[in-house]
């Protein structure tokens, strides 16, 4: 049996091959040279990369059989995640493997600010005993302004802390008794700028951060304040920045990112004031190894058909616990409904109740999306693209949850509306120590059947025989039956037979069940497992 394609296009961790392990054939390219990397692409499954690497809609298009792109580190600017959306293939990164990397960095950048560790080190190398003049700054007692409160500006404030500093910060997605838990106070970026005697950065840049200190931002700071920036470039106006520290508006800065990368040309690199270094912050042993492990188990789970919930470009949300074996369940339902649908599908609706309705379900939704698609489209489905694909086909999709669930634990239920008007509707659930699938409900009629690779499925008018006529033709047809139930409606008259069966059934078995049985529907659903 073939195995995976792995790519490695850069430079990762031993750690990252470790944790792949030997179930994927690991070949290498050099991701920065691009006729290397569209040569070598078209027979990867996988393709591992650092930041050297462009993954823009050219070479997402020359992957054949891409299926994850994966960033052993925490920024995607490389990567085009909106081509690879559309092309299903999943872009997953390594958000936590570098935030203590990148916190040390800020604070070291800040510390050698404060003491002119760069130039007075500079001097002494070239000979010269320099030490009136590089008198430095205490952080005892100063104010530290953190713009950005994420993860890494937790980790920060937490070390400064130490330092008997003032933490204030700016971050308008925080609450102030979550800042407060931690010793740091909420303020508007304006009074974090005038009150700042440091200001270190920790935003994202999108549209919003972008510029976020510029010009007008370095008019409010006091002429004492060093500015560190270890996040992203481009937050900080660099040109404003290099008029501000020249005119003695600023005192300093610490640079580790820049607007535009390579960068080995800045005028900032001309001012003694300012510690520059080439957006090292996740550049320590640790964090690449803890990024090579991270999307390695990433690219194993994606390559075995599993979901990956955290991937940028999957729509799920966090799958906790106990959704988790519901999340199979809900793609099968879906397939199921898609199956039984005999016309074009104009909205889909999942229902999900009991316990795990107060839990965040969005995943199986998008789940079911998946499992009703892969039997209406053409194109590959995956958890990436299913929303797509169904926006461009103007089906609509909705979720509901209710915490109350009479019969069951918890239940799926799929329902499908066709162009016409007529309505398919399924539900599972899982049941058992082993938390097997079972399909409860099947457009009203009450059913009890695991859910299996092949099942089959028939309506009609209730009469005697039924049942041994589609078991002599399934015999006949050499089709195992594994298992079978029949479910009348309240009436008597209508009913439903569910069948497990071993095989898939061919077309021509099944129309001879329907015109034997006369029933009004007959329809085989193989599903993927």
């Amino acid at each position: 049996m073939t195995k995976p394609v792995v790519l490695i296009a850069e430079e990762l961790s031993p750690a990252t091959v470790e944790a792949l392990g030997p179930d994927f054939e690991i070949r290498y390219c050099d991701g920065s040279d691009r006729a290397s990397l569209l040569a070598a692409i078209g027979a990867a499954d996988a393709l591992l990369i650092r930041s050297a690497t462009q993954v823009d809609a050219e070479a997402i298009a020359a992957g054949n059989h891409l299926k994850v792109v994966a960033r052993a580190g925490v920024g995607l600017d490389n990567v085009d995640v909106k081509s690879a959306t559309q092309a299903g293939v999943m872009v997953v990164n390594a958000p936590t493997s570098n935030i203590v990397s990148a916190a040390e960095l800020a604070v070291a950048l800040l510390l050698a600010s404060a003491r002119n560790i760069v130039p007075a080190n500079i001097a002494l190398k070239n000979g010269e005993w320099k030490r009136s003049k590089y008198n430095g700054v205490e952080l005892s007692e100063k104010t530290v302004g953190i713009v950005g409160l994420g993860r890494i500006g937790v980790l920060v404030a937490q070390r400064l802390a130490a330092f008997g500093v003032k933490l204030i910060a700016y971050d308008p997605y925080v609450q102030p008794a979550r800042a407060a838990q931690i010793g740091v106070r909420l303020v508007p970026l304006e009074e974090l700028l005038r009150e700042s005697d440091f200001i270190t950065v920790h935003l994202p840049k999108t549209p919003e951060t972008a510029g976020l200190i510029g010009e007008e931002q370095l008019t409010l700071v006091k002429p004492t304040m060093f500015l560190v920036n270890a996040a992203r470039g481009g937050i900080v106006d660099e040109e404003a920045l290099f008029r501000a520290i020249s005119e003695g508006r600023v005192a300093g800065a610490g640079l580790d990112v820049y607007a535009k990368e390579p960068c080995t040309d800045s005028p900032l690199f001309g001012l003694e004031t300012v510690v520059a270094t080439p957006h090292l912050g996740a550049s320590t042993d640790e964090a690449q190894e803890k990024a090579g492990i991270a999307v390695a188990k990433s690219v194993r789970l994606a390559l075995a058909g599993e979901l990956v919930p955290d991937a940028v470009n999957v729509q799920g949300g966090v799958l906790a616990e106990p959704i988790r074996p519901l999340q199979p369940v809900a793609e099968r339902l879906g397939a199921i409904a898609s199956g039984l649908a005999l016309g074009a599908v104009q909205r889909i609706d999942v229902e999900v109740r009991g316990e795990v309705a107060d839990l965040d379900v969005r995943i199986l939704e998008l789940a079911a999306l998946k499992g009703v698609l892969q039997g209406l489209v053409h194109d590959p489905v995956s958890y990436v693209n299913a929303p797509v694909l169904a926006q461009q086909r103007g089906v609509e999709v909705a979720l509901t949850t209710d915490r109350e669930s009479d019969d069951h634990r918890n239940l799926v239920r799929v329902r499908l509306t066709l162009s016409d008007g007529s309505v398919v509707s399924v539900a599972g659930t899982v049941a058992g120590p082993k938390d097997t699938a079972k399909l409860v409900d099947i457009d009203g009629f009450d059913v009890d059947v695991p859910i299996s690779e092949h099942m089959a499925f028939f309506r009609y008018h209730d009469r005697p025989g039924v049942v041994g006529a589609v078991g002599q033709i399934l015999g006949e047809a050499q089709v195992n039956i594994g298992g079978m139930q029949v479910s009348r409606d309240e009436s008597g008259e209508h009913a439903v037979i569910v069948l497990t069966i071993d095989s898939g059934v061919p077309a021509e078995v099944l129309e001879r069940i329907v015109t034997e049985i006369g029933a009004h529907t007959g329809r085989a659903v193989d599903l993927a497992f």
